[in-house]
């Protein structure tokens, strides 16, 4: 299973992490109210007052200039049960299945920890939790990520396939120019220990925290030692220094000659607005090249601005093919069918962007975006694969363009959200679904890779395993080899699948006792504009 950056452990130390709004405040505070009258606040089950009424009254207001706004923080001297109401009042009003929210008495718990209550318990027709998406995130860490693709670490995007003794976790990929890039760490590597303490055995909590601290440290300058198992087997120590790292959102572009012409292939890995030009580029380079195919490599790519997953559709359709069809349209709960809850505006369908967008502004600019007229497009997934990822392969199929996918099951988030910050923490709660052209948006469980599908969420393709032993890009990896392979034959490989490393086997399961049950070791996605669906309302510029 693919996972990104920031770790949690359990709910308490998530609640460590996240907590900018706790504090004080009983469920009786004398303070003012939304409406500017000195009052007091409860909780009274089943009546849910008006967000204004709670909205920025913080137990701990922020002070100063904000500078991604340059305006003055709007909070206002208030309390943890003013947050926690907020939140109530909002979810109530814009949570895409309300109707399935218990009236929590906030009473006991931090902002945070009630913020995880409002969330349904219903799960999908396989059994998996409707709700995998429920986050909240340091509004200045969020706002960072956003505006410059940096964050804190070493660069390492990792995979954890076994998170119980024995443990492994496996280095996914490396950011240029990190630290983990400037050490050698490479695509395959297998952390064996951190900091002294085996991270694939060891199951104390004095060691887990141990771990979690090397693993995410939690700020730039800290230093952390890594002993890493390589492909062949050879144990590398790696002595890093955390640092704040670009993210690369788009990599490894490059026009690959085969015996059925050329083929493109990007890794796009982030739906950021820093991936715009980078995108743009390589679709102009594709086009120069007269490519005769195109794989997009989304194995590791957890969604984020729709807008720019409409564009990329555009760019690889085309007018021709899209004929004026839209990219999605979005639903939101019954008391919303026919505006957008949070804009106030009529629902409109999300349209294949066709030019530039200033995401600054929010506005379209008169930049035409380059195309290729494709009628259909390799996609490479993984478990990771979520969100935007699937917006942009369902969008496609839903203006009958071929969508081939190569690789497993993606995440099943047909779901998005307008992140909302509160107090100095965004909140992100599923505000709405999406379905494409044809009216299809079903697929809470992921689409399928398969040579014969029989529901609407498979996808024509090859079933095949992530192959750490070759860097992405190189035409020997399992999953772009079975790609092109099936562009030449139009079928799978007889074999579409990759043995999983031979290592050395050195490490063994610590002994528990009955009264130390093993630890299941969780790592947290990257943030949530990485790895999810954000809703960015674009307007024409005037």
């Amino acid at each position: 299973m693919f996972l990104a950056n920031k770790a949690i452990l359990t709910a308490a130390i998530l609640s460590l992490l996240l907590a900018g709004c706790g504090g004080g405040g009983g469920l009786n505070n004398d303070i003012n109210n939304g409406s500017g009258s000195t009052g007091k606040v409860t909780y009274v089950p089943g009546v849910y007052g008006p967000e204004a009424d709670f909205k920025n009254f913080c137990a701990i207001p922020r002070k100063g200039i904000d500078p991604y706004t340059n305006a003055a923080y709007p909070d206002k001297a208030g309390s943890k049960l003013h947050e926690q109401l907020w939140l109530r009042s909002w979810s109530n009003r814009t949570y895409l299945w309300y109707r399935e929210l218990s009236d929590v008495n906030p009473a006991g718990y931090g902002v945070i920890e009630y913020f995880a209550q409002l969330k349904t318990s219903g799960l999908t027709d396989s059994g998996a939790q409707k709700d995998k998406f429920h986050f909240a995130e340091n509004t200045a860490d969020y706002l960072q990520q956003t505006e410059s693709g940096v964050e804190s670490g070493y660069g390492i995007s990792w995979s954890l396939t076994s998170n119980v003794p024995p443990r492994k976790l496996t280095v996914a990929y490396i950011e240029p120019n990190s630290p983990a890039a400037v050490a050698g760490v490479s695509r395959g590597d297998e952390v064996r220990f951190i900091d002294g303490v085996s991270f694939v055995n060891e199951n104390s909590t004095d060691a887990l925290n141990k771990l979690i601290a090397g693993l995410y440290p939690m700020s730039a300058g800290e230093p952390h030692q890594f002993v890493m198992e390589k492909v062949n087997g050879a144990n590398v120590t790696y002595n890093m220094v955390s640092a704040d790292v670009e993210i690369m959102p788009v990599r490894n572009v490059s026009v690959l000659n085969t015996d059925i012409g050329k083929v493109g292939y990007l890794v796009f890995n982030s739906h950021i607005a820093l991936a715009q030009q980078q995108l743009i580029s390589a679709v102009k380079q594709f086009s120069e090249e007269n490519i005769a195919e195109l794989v997009i490599d989304l194995r590791y790519n957890g969604g984020g601005l729709l807008a720019l997953a409409s564009q990329l559709g555009y760019m690889v359709a085309g007018d021709n093919v899209i004929q004026n069809r839209f990219f999605e349209t979005m639903q939101f709960n019954d008391k919303y069918p026919n505006t957008d809850p949070i804009t106030g505006a009529r629902l409109q369908p999300v349209p294949f962007y066709d030019v530039v967008i200033d995401y600054d502004r929010g506005v379209t600019t008169p930049q035409a975006l380059p195309t290729l007229g494709l009628s259909r497009v390799f996609v490479i997934t993984g478990d990771g694969t979520c969100s935007a990822s699937e917006a942009f392969m369902n969008a496609l199929r839903g203006v009958d363009l071929e969508v081939i996918q190569i690789g497993e099951n993606t995440c099943g988030k047909p779901y998005g959200f307008y992140p909302v910050d509160n107090c100095g923490t965004t909140f992100f709660t599923v505000q709405f679904s999406g379905i494409n052209a044809k009216g299809f948006g079903d697929y809470a469980d992921g689409f399928t890779p398969t040579e014969t599908p029989l529901y609407e969420s498979d996808i024509k393709g090859c079933a095949v395993a992530d192959d750490f032993s070759h860097d992405l890009g190189s035409q020997s990896e399992a999953r772009l080899n079975t790609a092109l392979y099936y562009a030449k034959h139009e079928k799978c490989p007889v074999v579409a699948s990759v043995t999983q490393l031979n290592r050395s086997g050195a490490y063994r399961l610590l002994a528990t006792s009955s009264a130390e049950p093993v630890v299941e070791f969780k790592l947290k996605p990257r943030n949530q504009l990485l790895d999810n669906r954000i809703n960015m309302p674009i307007k024409p510029l005037e």
